[in-house]
């Protein structure tokens, strides 16, 4: 079996000799570490360069593998506070930011696609540059768009300040009235997301009338029970986040919540949001399942 010699620094001898060589191997130490820095840093943007490109090509496909790459890269970005500082210091500069991309490409309102050429419009035909046609976004490529969307909010917060530029709250909304359940239940996690301590979303979202859009769905039995699941965690979510609050934005949260879905039910809710605030994550996930389907079975029993 080998071992590891032990550093000359550690031997007894001249303490002269031996401070000596500690400065010099903390000297040594700081250089290797400010390298270590600058190679992770260089893999951060070469991995947002990267993705971000194919996040902007024509066809859809190429997109849904972006966002796939770009949602692994914050996954692993999330497993240590140095990564998370360097992504921070990227979204920093205007070529590597995730969140404009997103909202220019697969998060698009409908009518920006092939809709917008006008019939009779032939100046793509006889301009000198072609003109460029961009698939539509598919179900999934929406769904992993606001995947991305919601890690990037979560650990960049200024990516919130990002989004709002780009109306990301009436974008959302219109996805959660019109798109499938796949679409509805990461755009419910990604409004979360946005609206955490950024007045500005919850003002737009107050002005969309979320907190009706999100009643609406939860009440309604027709919809996906793991959707109305889902619409219970964000309100549970929300009202734990502002409660007490009697000042603007969302102000009148209770009073909505217990117009919109009645007495017992916004009762319930109001005493369940602020479940677990000493539980470790999965408990508190666990905790918020549990409520969410209290509040739905309140629901169903009228």
């Amino acid at each position: 079996m080998m071992y590891l010699k032990k550093p000359l620094w550690s031997e007894t001898g001249n303490g002269d000799e031996s401070a000596k060589m500690e400065e010099d191997y903390g000297a040594v130490s700081e250089v290797v570490t400010s390298l270590q820095q600058q190679r992770v840093y260089r893999e951060v943007t070469l991995a947002l360069r990267t993705g971000l490109r194919d996040a902007s090509a024509e066809f859809s496909f190429l997109r849904v593998r972006a966002l796939r790459s770009i949602l692994k890269f914050l996954r692993s970005v999330a497993e240590s506070d140095s990564t998370i500082q360097l992504f921070c210091q990227t979204q920093s500069i205007s070529q590597l930011q995730v969140v404009p991309v997103l909202f220019q490409h697969s998060l698009r309102e409908s009518g920006d696609d092939y809709g917008e050429t006008r019939v009779g419009d032939l100046s793509h035909v006889l301009g000198v540059e072609p003109k460029r046609l961009t698939s539509p976004s598919t179900d999934d490529e929406v769904a992993l768009a606001l995947r991305v969307l919601e890690g990037c909010c979560l650990l960049h917060p200024h990516s919130t300040a990002l989004a709002h530029q780009h109306n990301a709250i009436q974008v959302l909304m219109n996805i959660l009235s019109t798109r499938g359940v796949l679409e509805q239940g990461a755009c419910l996690d990604a409004l979360i997301s946005l609206m955490v301590d950024s007045s500005f979303n919850q003002m737009d979202f107050e002005k969309c009338n979320g907190i009706m859009e999100v009643a609406d769905l939860l009440r309604d039995k027709q919809v996906d029970e793991n959707l109305r699941l889902k619409c219970g965690e964000f309100l549970l979510l929300l009202i734990g986040h502002v409660n007490g609050r009697d000042t603007p934005p969302l102000a009148t949260i209770h009073e909505d919540t217990r117009r919109l879905l009645g007495e017992k039910s916004a009762s319930l809710i109001w005493a369940a949001s602020q479940f677990g605030s000493t539980l470790d994550p999965q408990q508190r996930l666990t905790a918020l399942q549990i409520q969410a389907r209290r509040v739905l079975e309140s629901l169903d029993l009228y």
